[in-house]
């Protein structure tokens, strides 16, 4: 089996299924009658959870040897190890299995890609059990960025986000041990535990000495979308993950917005880590018409690139004012619907550069209880910008300090607001 992902989470969002999807627009929405709006959650071949999709597509057991590549070194390196190794106590033993499963992790480790890496058994049933959504965590989402182990966004109301850990905070150790050449699937293994027990990490912070963080681990319940009718007529959509019932909070959202009567939109996707490509896909469909690329999945010429391209929903005219608020915690699924709302001029975009998380997993079982996870492409927004390489860049630059959080100011939520209420 494959299993296909955008990010790693410390949490997983509720299944969801297929519904019906409407169309056609006559003045700012239009077709938001009860009954009329059923949202698609396009599954493709398979459902995402936490980012990943299982597709039902065999993997291939051909373990051709490469040309010119002698294999018998690892033979004569296993046999001068079990002929010659003497353990450092008489108690201390390796199996077979677990020889066999450190040469795998080896190999994956070689390609120097902090999201490929090779799952035994234990390993595997945690991987398992994050994609059935049956675990307790702290609520923060993490990536390795320019090698250090980094929160790509606390989520709301979760002990992560309650103990005032903040995006882009660096994750120097977990427990007193060392993050240091951990990767995100070691890391989040660390961190994760049952409910009601306590995780210290080690946080350093741009102008702080590093500090501990005790984290009380919990069961994760998100948020999907908040929304807010301001006095000066601006409908502020706060979507905090792109789970599977993103898309009909969102069309929940749309509805509320139209009867609102405003036609000033401000689409909030700060501290947004992603989830659910499908979900992205679904609610830039809003936005733009049948058959636009939403984006591209390119394999880096190994295999066809692949085009997800809008269901056509479009129901919004020219007379809708869009801006879309975005950080450094704006990650995976975010950058693609900022990304594609960006290239195709329908919202301006405001805030700080986005994370840039924009590589795609899957997962290949080795054996029946062993996995590989393994990076096989890279997302380019429809203009074929690298969502990788510098993530997305905001047309406005606005920083939040974290002074500014203290101090409950939000100067770029106030700049979005003017743009979208002067138009400047």
């Amino acid at each position: 089996m494959k299993h296909r992902m955008l990010n790693d989470f410390d949490t997983t969002p509720d299944e969801g299924g297929k519904k019906e999807a409407p169309g056609g627009k006559t003045s700012v929405i239009a077709g938001l009658l009860a009954g009329a709006l059923l949202v698609v959650i396009g599954f493709f071949l398979g459902f995402m959870v936490a980012g990943r999709v299982p597709l039902s597509i065999g993997a291939t057991s051909d373990a051709s040897t490469p040309e010119g590549l002698d294999m018998n070194l690892v033979y004569k390196a296993w046999h001068l190890l079990e002929e010659n190794f003497v353990p450092a106590t008489t108690t201390d033993s390796v199996s077979a299995d677990m020889k066999m499963y450190g040469m795998i992790s080896g190999l994956a480790t070689s390609y120097g890609d902090d999201y490929t890496t090779f799952f035994p058994p234990q390993e595997k049933k945690i991987f398992d059990s994050q994609v059935s959504g049956n675990f307790e965590g702290v609520g923060m989402e993490i990536d390795v960025k320019d090698g250090v182990l980094t929160v790509v966004a606390p989520l709301k109301d979760t002990p992560a986000s309650r103990a005032g850990i903040l995006a882009g905070d660096k994750i120097l150790k977990i427990d007193d041990e060392s993050t240091a050449g951990l990767t995100v699937d070691q890391a989040v293994k660390r961190i994760r535990g049952p409910k009601g027990s306590t995780v210290t990490v080690l946080v350093a912070r741009a102008g702080k000495v590093p500090f501990e963080v005790p984290l009380v681990r919990n069961t994760i319940n998100l948020t999907t979308v908040d929304t807010e009718l301001r006095s000066d007529g601006v409908f502020v959509l706060k979507l905090y993950s792109f789970n599977a019932i993103s898309p009909q909070k969102f069309r929940e959202a749309i509805r509320e917005f139209a009867e609102s009567g405003s036609d000033k939109l401000l689409l909030d996707l700060r501290g947004n880590p992603g989830g659910y490509l499908e979900a992205a896909v679904d609610i830039a469909s809003w936005f733009l018409p049948v058959g636009k690329p939403v984006v591209l999945e390119d394999s880096g010429g190994r295999r066809d690139g692949v085009v997800y391209r809008s269901y056509g929903y479009d129901v919004f005219s020219d007379k809708l004012k869009l801006a879309i608020l975005i950080d450094g915690g704006s990650a995976s699924a975010s950058e693609i619907l900022a990304g594609a709302l960006k290239d195709y001029g329908k919202a301006t975009l405001i805030g700080a550069q986005s994370f840039g998380k924009g590589s795609v997993q899957q997962t290949f079982d080795v054996t029946n209880d062993t996995s590989l996870k393994i990076t096989v492409a890279r997302w380019l927004t429809p203009n074929k910008v690298s969502i990788s390489h510098q993530g997305i860049v905001p047309d406005i630059a606005v920083d939040r300090t974290e002074d500014d959080m203290k101090a409950k100011r939000d100067p770029q939520l106030d700049r979005a607001v003017e743009f979208l209420v002067k138009g400047e």
